[in-house]
């Protein structure tokens, strides 16, 4: 009987293994940062896209944001180190710095000291006078670790927002969406204008995207669902969807990348962590497409651009983190979205 029930076992976990979906390797796999990986956030260099970067997060006190360029290569003058606990990692284009001035900027959160971080790209220099302070309302400081971020351009107002979540937050007003201003002298600052965002109080939200030109923000609900909201603050703070509940996540839903095709089309990607798939929804109406195994594991963060790139990267470039403190990237065409 013992044999027989170990012999069912072994049949199982090969049964297991047979269904599932094939994976799909990497075009490169990035050098390794020292600590843990966390989240990407990708920067198109206007003037010659082979020269691009990959913004890294590497999680833990003395951490910091890695940058990659396209081969996978650790550009050390590009990288923000001595970060304490950098979690997620956004960037914008055309910051307003000055009347006459605009920059490319990442923002970043660094939870152990209660705020989040803005830079200039591809100069990195810090533009935020050390960092701003998020909830600082809260008097509970497990409500006052940010972990998520987003960056929000508005097209109607040309307005830069930073939408960032926390380690631990109530069932509703999760999230707080800060304009980022600059003065006259360049130091951004910023200034709370919301708090929205329900909480189904399962585990955590971290994952946070912004789709500038539909006007929504999504955010991962960690056990429970991928959530949608007006990122205009003018819209107001109703949910508008939510979707991926109906047992398409195993367990942890993580990061979230939205890929635009353009003429409003395109794809929501959504990292499915424990069982090592992304599941695929549609931007126009969040509809479930497909999930595709592209060979991670433990995913938390992901970001995609569809503009072509170089040589490796001709449709695009889709970033996704590892758990053995790498960045896998793909060429867009390889998840077969086209």
């Amino acid at each position: 009987m013992k044999k027989f029930i170990i012999c069912l076992s072994a049949l199982s976990i090969i049964a297991c293994a047979e269904e599932r979906l094939p994976a799909i390797e990497p075009d490169v796999i990035t050098e390794k940062t020292p600590n843990d990986t966390d989240d990407p956030a990708i920067w198109v260099n206007p003037d010659d896209a082979s020269k691009s970067i990959v913004f890294g997060t590497d999680k833990d006190t003395n951490g910091g944001i890695y940058a990659f360029d396209l081969d996978g290569k650790i550009i050390k003058e590009k990288c923000i180190l001595n970060v304490q606990r950098p979690n997620n990692v956004d960037l914008r284009y055309g910051f307003q710095l000055n009347d006459s001035v605009k920059t490319d900027i990442i923002a970043f959160t660094e939870r152990e000291k209660q705020q989040i971080r803005v830079f200039s790209v591809p100069d990195m220099t810090p533009l935020d006078g050390g960092g701003i302070p998020v909830f600082t309302d809260e008097t509970d400081r497990a409500k006052r670790l940010p972990m998520g971020i987003s960056l929000y351009k508005s097209p109607e107002t040309q307005k830069m927002y930073a939408i960032v979540g926390r380690k631990a937050g109530p069932k509703e007003n999760y999230l707080y969406q800060y304009e980022l201003k600059a003065d006259s002298l360049g130091v951004v600052s910023g200034s709370l204008v919301r708090k929205f965002g329900d909480f189904s109080g399962k585990k955590e939200i971290e994952a946070i995207a912004v789709d500038d030109e539909m006007g929504f923000v999504y955010y991962s609900d960690e056990m429970d669902g991928v959530k949608k909201y007006y990122a205009e603050p003018s819209k107001g703070n109703e949910r508008v969807a939510f979707f991926g509940n109906d047992n398409k996540f195993s367990e942890d839903i993580e990061g979230i990348a939205i890929a635009n095709t353009g003429n409003g089309e395109g794809y929501i990607i959504v990292s499915d962590q424990q069982m090592g798939y992304f599941n695929v929804f549609s931007r126009k109406d969040n509809s479930f497409i497909k999930a595709i195994n592209l060979s991670t594991t433990e995913t938390d963060g992901c970001d995609v651009v569809t503009t072509p790139l170089n040589s490796t990267f001709k449709t695009g470039l889709f970033a996704a983190m590892n758990d053995d403190a790498s960045f896998y990237f793909y060429d867009f065409s390889k998840l077969g979205l086209e």
